[in-house]
């Protein structure tokens, strides 16, 4: 993990694949750090949406407009001098170059958990587009963060209260 500690506010995402709890944990994460939270789910255009729940993954050029607006929501928001938790799965590590293009002080937070786990996961949940035929896919696409990248990862073999209390001492103090 690269420290890029600055005097900006926290721009943080919360990242993993389909399942890991992305948008859990943010929200309570966000919450703990006084943060405000988006859920990248809710950026997606009607037309990403459909092709995911028609079974088909994303690719790049689908995902690229996607990010760029994840990104300009987050500058906004560290211009605007508010820090921000967003959940976004970013998974390569262009995407995350591409954000970090618009917000060079970003933190990432990988949610990293092995296929059985989150399979059995997502046999619990029910998800309006994100069908768990996609999981391969998602392994598949899944650039863990390199040394070079401000970030974490943290493995889903703890609870969430563990989890949100361990990334709030890791991107706390920023």
């Amino acid at each position: 993990m690269v420290d890029q500690s600055t005097s900006e506010p926290l721009a943080l995402v919360v990242m993993g694949v389909q399942g890991s709890g992305k948008s859990t944990i943010g929200r309570l994460l966000a919450e703990r750090l006084g943060a405000a939270f988006i859920d990248g789910d809710d950026l997606h255009t009607p037309a990403a949406k459909a092709k995911m729940a028609s079974g088909a993954p994303l690719d790049d050029d689908d995902r690229r407009p996607w990010l760029q607006l994840i990104a300009a929501k987050m500058a906004e928001s560290v211009e605007a001098g508010a820090p921000i938790v967003v959940a976004c799965s970013a998974l390569k590590r262009s995407y995350r170059d591409l954000m970090r293009g618009r917000v060079p002080s970003l933190g990432f937070a990988h949610l990293d958990g092995d296929k059985h786990l989150i399979a059995q996961r997502l046999t619990q949940r029910d998800h309006e587009y994100m069908p768990p035929t996609l999981l391969d896919s998602q392994f598949q696409t899944l650039e863990p963060l390199g040394d070079d990248e401000s970030g974490t990862t943290i493995s889903l073999v703890r609870s969430p209260d563990e989890i949100v209390d361990a990334l709030a001492e890791s991107f706390g103090g920023r």
